[in-house]
């Protein structure tokens, strides 16, 4: 996979492969509204997002080695939001993102198809999973996007959202993920093995994040968004069995 296949995926998503939109066009999005252009208009009939139970609880544990996910917390999508199936017992969390935790203006917000296999340390399962879980029982609530990201900054405002914490990070290493229609690449369609870093709003440099042959990139899944995160990732080169991934 070279760098512009892997910067364009990266660019789509949500454990995330975006389209960064203009920033003063995010307000005026709602949730319902219905724009014939593009691809995916509005949220489509919940029974699409939603998966068999145990396929869920295998998808989510495949976001990461077994070595991690096996005493892993395991979570799946309810109607009103995130449920507890498995309750693990090394402070790790493994869930199945929907295409609704990427950027607010991204084209594919809605897509149905997209699964986000991610596995959480403990500190982003105390400090960054807080997101998951408010955004997707505001968007399974019927609330615009408009009302999400106004309701995100004032529960930051408030402090009640948790401050990030030092050392967060999530594994998204599962050849099951479907992260974005964009990419339809022989060595890795819809999909890349990867690890996410997430810290407080910082400059690209100071990671020699996107620069000439650096492994490090910046991922604008959160960076420009209501929560103050930036998440830089690297690719893995192999997928949580071991297998080898495609690499740059």
């Amino acid at each position: 996979m070279n760098r512009e296949i892997a910067m364009t995926m990266a660019r789509r998503y949500f454990l995330f492969v975006v389209v960064l939109g203009a920033a003063s066009q995010m307000q005026a999005q709602d949730t319902k509204a219905h724009d014939t252009k593009a691809p995916y208009p509005g949220m489509a009939p919940i029974e699409q997002y939603m998966m068999d139970r145990d396929a869920e609880i295998a998808m989510a544990l495949s976001a990461a080695p077994e070595a991690i996910t096996h005493d892993a917390t395991v979570l799946v999508l309810g109607r009103k939001g995130y449920e507890t199936a498995i309750e693990g017992k090394n402070g790790f969390v493994c869930a199945v993102e929907r295409g609704w935790m990427g950027p607010f203006d991204g084209a594919e917000f809605w897509n149905p198809k997209i699964r986000g296999p991610l596995c959480f340390n403990p500190p982003a399962a105390r400090s960054v999973l807080p997101l998951t879980y408010k955004r997707t029982e505001m968007i399974l609530a019927g609330k615009s996007k408009a009302e999400i990201i106004d309701a995100l900054k004032a529960a930051y405002a408030k402090k009640e959202l948790p401050a990030l914490e030092p050392g967060g990070m999530s594994y998204m290493m599962s050849k099951q993920s479907y992260l974005s229609d964009g990419s339809t690449t022989d060595d890795g369609a819809h999909n890349m093995a990867h690890v996410m870093f997430y810290t407080a709003l910082v400059k690209p440099t100071d990671w020699g994040a996107d620069l000439p042959k650096s492994p490090i990139y910046l991922n604008p899944q959160f960076n420009g968004q209501p929560e103050p995160i930036c998440v830089f990732f690297t690719l893995t080169g192999m997928w949580s069995d071991g297998s080898p991934a495609p690499v740059m």
